[in-house]
């Protein structure tokens, strides 16, 4: 089944989510599939992880190549809530394992110190270019500010993954991997709690760093990366190009891949399974 909630507001999403629970009542064996869609679809996630229910959170892009698949042209809410019904049914979806409340406190934090470090950046860039005296004082202070708030941010992210011991060794293992700090690597376990139980293609893929096939017939085109997660690709670039230069392992293998390319004056081809 699937249940369209629209954008309402805290109030009306928990009326929204008794409403659901009043209808579920007595009713097993129910997979309930809806899109992800920012921040509107992660207090129905944290309810029904919290209820038992099995569910499912699909990527809208897949959901809407669907659509179109069936010939669904039409978009409102109540046809998207039959279309994924219907998804759900004919690709016979298998629901999704459920997460913990620390999970979704860890990722609402990073989701604020992202918008912290934006805004911070921001008002960096202000500054340099500010003449006025004023505006340069409220931006020092705007600075200051943003900086005691991702540094409290920070302690918050910290004390729950110590309480979580689990996630403080992980999080420790990534720190032994030369050009990986603390920050990288809690970032990386937060947005990909999968790394460490999928084989490295699954993961390459999830993160979007797997260079995709496009071939049909004798036609050859270029493999690109698609899709993924864009901020844990976000998270490691700068370790990447830091890890290059001090990583020994890692500069010897990017090394070898470069030379190899040059030297045998040929472009670069993902290795196949």
């Amino acid at each position: 089944m699937a249940v369209p909630l629209g954008r309402a507001q805290p109030s009306k999403f928990r009326r929204r989510f008794r409403s659901l629970s009043n209808w579920l009542e007595g009713q097993e064996d129910v997979l309930i599939v809806f899109e992800a869609t920012g921040g509107y679809h992660r207090g129905l996630e944290r309810y029904l992880g919290q209820a038992g229910r099995s569910f499912l959170k699909v990527n809208p892009k897949q959901a809407c190549r669907f659509a179109q698949a069936i010939g669904c042209l039409a978009k409102t809410d109540s046809v998207d809530a039959q279309m994924l019904a219907r998804m759900g049914i004919a690709l016979d979806l298998s629901p999704q394992q459920a997460e913990g409340e620390d999970a979704h406190v860890l990722r609402e934090l990073l989701t604020a110190r992202r918008a912290m470090a934006k805004d911070q950046v921001t008002a960096k860039t202000r500054l340099a270019t500010a003449q006025n005296p004023l505006i340069q004082e409220q931006l020092c202070h705007r600075i200051e500010d943003i900086g005691a708030d991702i540094k409290a941010l920070d302690d918050a992210i910290a004390q729950i993954a110590k309480q979580r011991g689990t996630l403080e060794e992980r999080i420790r293992r990534l720190m032994t991997i030369p050009g990986i700090g603390r920050l990288t690597a809690t970032t990386m376990l937060i947005d990909m709690p999968e790394l460490g139980h999928l084989d490295s293609k699954k993961i390459a893929a999830l993160a979007g760093l797997a260079p995709m096939t496009q071939q049909s017939g004798k036609w050859q085109g270029k493999e690109r990366i698609t899709g993924g997660r864009a901020s844990s690709r976000r998270a490691i670039y700068m370790p990447a190009l830091v890890a290059i230069r001090f990583n020994r392992d890692l500069h010897e293998t990017y090394q070898r891949l470069v030379n190899t390319l040059l030297r045998e004056t040929q472009d670069w081809l993902p290795e196949r399974p």
